[in-house]
């Protein structure tokens, strides 16, 4: 007979559940259901408006974490507003019938086993910048940088692009400025709840990041010029005419510095390393150990560090 962990992992693989959205499910899910009698129905567990999952939040997923020892934030929604949350849960509705019509379901291992699958989850492996010293700097940024858009394509909703880049700005600021010039937020925090009219304020200038120039960052670099202040943007290469041309539709052209974020590393380690190219891949070290700590300081999702692999 298939043993409980040989039919889970069947599901998980099927499925696809190793992101946060549907283990945040299934977790909640399992607990849910446990004291229910058989056959469930998935109309049961449906909100009023049929649009979501009823029962999900983020307390009750962390509370349920927090009981088998796991103290990290898997998901704030608790997978209330992933999409397919609907479908996953309707196809766990039909496992769970058929396992259990073949035998009793034992609702502790199944709990086991998906708490098991969210400390996989953080231990899941970091981006990797390969520091391949026969590429520019610019085409290891750019291999990394597909690697946070193609989780960011895996998990819709979390944009790790933008994190990515917000806190390797950071990272490169903290090595060339005093400790305490300027502060460091979570890269999901909007400006207005904490006050800041940019991403890092630095005397009169003011840095934003974003990979998705436009209108409503237009607007606020329209309010650091009237406070007299100097509005950086930095984005991706790609973004860079779309946020010159923003700002040239506007009536701010030639006030608003646009870099991409390329260049801005790239020139910052051969600044440091005098152009030396022995000396290049220790200074990029430098700038990820940076950005590292500020990612264990700042965010909950482990999985944005990067490893830094030299060849």
């Amino acid at each position: 007979m298939i043993s409980s962990e040989e039919r889970l992992k069947a599901f998980q693989t099927e499925n696809h559940i190793t992101t946060k959205g549907p283990l945040s499910l299934v977790v909640q899910f399992t607990r849910m259901v446990r004291d229910k009698a058989f056959p469930l129905n998935p109309s049961d567990f449906q909100t009023s408006s049929k649009g979501q999952v009823a029962g999900l939040g983020g307390a009750n997923l962390k509370k349920i974490l927090k009981e088998h020892g796991i103290t990290q934030q898997l998901s704030s929604e608790g997978g209330r507003t992933s999409r397919g949350s609907m479908g996953l849960m309707i196809k766990y509705v039909d496992f769970l019938n058929v396992w259990n019509a073949e035998e009793a379901v034992d609702f502790s291992v199944v709990e086991d086993f998906w708490a098991e699958q969210v400390r996989e989850y953080f231990r899941n492996q970091p981006f990797i910048l390969n520091a391949d010293t026969s590429k520019t700097i610019g085409a290891n940024l750019d291999d990394l940088f597909n690697q946070a858009k193609k989780r960011q394509k895996q998990n819709p909703g979390t944009q790790y692009l933008g994190m990515v880049l917000q806190h390797l700005v950071a990272a490169k600021l903290c090595l060339i400025l005093p400790e305490g010039s300027f502060e460091i937020h979570g890269a999901s925090v909007a400006d207005g709840p904490t006050d800041r009219n940019g991403d890092f304020v630095i005397g009169n200038t003011v840095i934003h990041c974003t990979t998705m120039p436009g209108a409503l960052l237009i607007e606020k670099c329209k309010a650091n010029l009237r406070a007299g202040c100097h509005p950086v943007i930095i984005t991706i290469f790609e973004r860079v005419h779309t946020a010159l041309n923003l700002a040239e539709d506007a009536g701010l052209a030639g006030r608003v510095e646009v870099w991409d974020i390329q260049q801005f590393l790239s020139a910052n380690v051969y600044e440091h390393s005098l152009f030396d190219e022995a000396k290049r891949n220790s200074t990029l070290s430098g700038i990820i150990d940076r950005y590292n700590k500020i990612v264990l300081e700042a965010e909950t999702d482990p999985s944005l560090r990067i490893e830094f692999e030299a060849r």
